[in-house]
């Protein structure tokens, strides 16, 4: 031991004694060395934060970096010799955590004895501030950290969210699709089972925040290194695992990964009877919890020794149906609405299989043109949510019944309350996009959900998805007025998909917010409808465009061919054009088709519940001439919050409102909407950039 270690408190000095004696180690950690120290982790947490103000894993690689930096002194080790020699297997993870506790390379170790202070080698220390290591710098290192820390200072101010209620940011993790060690396949699902129940757990510790289920199994079977997957979920840890079934004995394998070093940080085994699968997974899920230092309440500690069930049949049968609804097909979906009824039959009192039932239902019903199990979604819902209201696919479930009930403000009160216990929830923001885009739209809504959403949308997906996927985030930006910032994913859509008809739409109408050239505009678009003269879109949206104009006669063509198309295809997509096609045809000298559309329009109104009701009012009125009416119907729409970029953009460029141009209340109460638009805009960037999000 060192003069510098003698100096410490005993305990200290006991700490470091126990460190040394395993220094080649590589799976000495926090774990082993509470149990070397015969005191429990939390305690040990305690104490070695108080000696040091570090924590005990970080004081564990100081120790070794020191060793390693003595060692380094001696030119007959090589690199890879001293790393090993630590109790570090890769070189390039070593020569990574050496040059940040030192700020150079290893290799240059030499050079910096021969330049060091003679004084300063007796401050050197594990344990020291960074107020003393800083007092034998050199007065360029003291620049330099002063103009970082200038830097750092303005950033400060720029990025720090305004809700300080937490400073604390949750650790990230992802735990990986578990592969079978067994040849046979029938029990590939208790082993994807015990890695359903393992996030399950690790979701239920507020101090973690997990991939989803659902995000990780699109990786099944891919080749994507732990460098990009790293990327690609923005998480910091990943758990990799295989098991098997031999008779009635579990044998699970399980690697905590550190996913930017890319570093083994354990491996453990284990191996249970199948009767103690409950006792397993919370070992487990406790384990890597406190490998990465997250601090499990009490609270949450009971709640992971509470086993879900006590009928191991049942919970055979939930997790069958787990397997079987991962297919994502109505195959799928039937037979594992079967196995959750074959668990309920076994233990009613089982929340999972009640709440995964009324998931299955609302999945089932997509899959159907006659929707028929609202009132199964909602049973099922309502029995999970008695059973454990906390639970997240309890509250799922009752999300989705009010989603299908078309109750959306209700199924936004429940997705919320899943985000209040999982922030993390991928699904959850995507979906709570998806409402406020189509729903009841609600542009910033929209964005926040859609950004928080990104990462999972994308996760594993095919192209043509994760190009729709940025397109989605690029839509939400645009209509935020987020211009330059929306450009950027709809260049990541065509990226992943160049003939996307949607994104190339985008880009032209936020070349647009900028230039403001709708004869540009018009023209790009009539260039993207040569290449496919059928798109619903293109045609709505150049015969808009044209309308804008003025050139009535161009604008009635394409809603012409557009209609036709519409009507043959029996849908009806745009009900909001109808009041341009009324006024097109007012103007073309034919008052009684145009009066079709004008009582389509106002019967579309009439039935709309979105913030954009009193503005449809407002045009509406405008075009027949009712000047007082329209005022009034603007007034009550500029009083909204989150409304879109292009209503903003477009609503001085509509014809139909040229009635109310001379009213001095109208240009009033244009102003106060721009102005109110751009002050959200404002606010709500300095939300995402303290966020985080943008």
């Amino acid at each position: 031991m060192s003069d510098l270690d003698t100096r410490i408190d005993p305990f200290m000095s006991r700490v470091i004694a126990a460190i040394e004696a395993h220094l080649e180690d590589e799976a000495f950690g926090v774990a082993e060395l509470a149990e070397e120290m015969s005191l429990n982790r939390s305690t040990l947490l305690r104490r070695v934060k108080a000696g040091t103000g570090l924590s005990v894993a970080l004081f564990i690689r100081r120790q070794r970096l020191r060793h390693a930096k003595e060692m380094l002194r001696d030119s007959s080790l090589t690199i890879s010799e001293v790393a090993y020699q630590v109790g570090f297997s890769s070189s390039s993870y070593f020569t990574k955590c050496f040059r940040e506790e030192y700020g150079y390379p290893p290799g240059e170790e030499g050079n910096q004895q021969t330049a060091e202070i003679p004084a300063a080698s007796s401050l050197e220390s594990p344990l020291e501030s960074p107020l003393l290591s800083a007092a034998s710098a050199n007065w360029r290192t003291i620049a330099l950290l002063g103009g970082i820390f200038l830097v750092a200072a303005i950033g400060f101010f720029i990025w720090w969210p305004s809700d300080t209620k937490s400073t604390v940011v949750p650790k990230t993790i992802a735990v990986l699709p578990f592969q079978n060690d067994s040849q046979d396949s029938s029990n590939v699902y208790l082993i994807n089972g015990l890695m359903v129940a393992i996030i399950d757990n690790l979701h239920q510790i507020k101090g973690l925040q997990v991939t989803s289920r659902t995000t990780v199994e699109r990786y099944r079977g891919g080749s994507r290194t732990v460098p990009e997957l790293a990327a690609e979920l923005g998480v910091s840890y990943f758990v990799e695992g295989s098991g098997q079934k031999i008779g009635d004995q579990i044998l699970l394998t399980l690697r905590l990964i550190d996913a930017q070093a890319d570093t083994l940080i354990w491996s453990r085994r284990y191996q249970q009877e199948t009767t103690d699968i409950f006792q397993l997974q919370t070992e487990v899920s406790t384990s890597i919890a406190r490998e990465i230092e997250v601090f499990i309440t009490p609270e949450e500690q009971e709640r992971l020794k509470l086993p879900p069930t006590q009928n191991l049949l049942a919970y055979d049968h939930y997790l069958k149906g787990l397997e079987q609804i991962k297919e994502e097909n109505r195959e799928g979906l039937i037979a594992g609405i079967s196995s959750f009824q074959q668990a309920i039959a076994e233990d009613p009192q089982f929340a999972q299989p009640h709440a995964y039932l009324a998931i299955s239902y609302y999945f089932l019903d997509l899959f159907q043109a006659d929707q028929s199990h609202l009132e199964d979604i909602n049973t099922y819902a309502d029995k999970a949510l008695l059973l454990d209201p906390d639970l997240n696919e309890s509250l799922i479930g009752k999300a989705l019944y009010y989603m299908q009930a078309g109750q959306y403000e209700l199924a936004i009160q429940f997705f919320q309350k899943v985000l209040a216990q999982s922030p993390g929830s991928g699904w959850t923001h995507n979906l709570l996009s998806a409402i406020y885009s189509m729903h009841l739209p609600n542009a910033q809504e929209y964005l926040r959900h859609a950004i928080q959403g990104i990462p999972y949308a994308v996760a594993g997906q095919d192209s043509a998805t994760i190009s729709f996927a940025y397109l989605h985030v690029g839509n939400a930006l645009a209509q935020n007025g987020f211009l330059a910032e929306a450009e950027s994913y709809v260049e990541k859509s065509l990226r992943y998909q160049p003939d996307n008809l949607f994104a190339e739409m985008l880009s032209i109408y936020t070349q647009m917010g900028k230039t403001k050239d709708l004869d540009l505009v018009y023209e790009r678009l009539q260039s993207l409808l040569a290449k496919d003269t059928t798109f619903l879109a293109t045609l709505q949206e150049i015969g808009k465009i044209a309308f804008y104009r003025g050139d009535y006669e161009a604008a009635w063509g394409y809603y012409r061919r557009f209609l036709e198309l519409e009507q043959a295809a029996g849908m009806d997509v745009y009900p909001g054009a109808d009041i341009n096609i009324a006024y097109i045809l007012e103007q073309l000298g034919q008052p009684e088709e145009a009066s079709l559309y004008w009582e389509a329009y106002h019967s579309y109104l009439e039935k709309d519940e979105s913030i954009y009701r009193d503005l449809g009012y407002a045009v509406y009125y405008a075009s027949q001439g009712q000047v007082d009416r329209a005022i009034a119907s603007l007034e009550v729409f500029s009083e909204q919050d989150g409304y879109q970029y292009w209503f903003v953009m477009f609503i001085e460029e509509d014809p139909g409102m040229n009635a109310l141009a001379d009213d001095p209340a109208y240009a009033r109460i244009i102003a106060r909407i721009k102005k109110k638009f751009w002050d959200q805009h404002r606010q709500m960037r300095a939300e995402l950039e303290g966020e985080g999000l943008m």
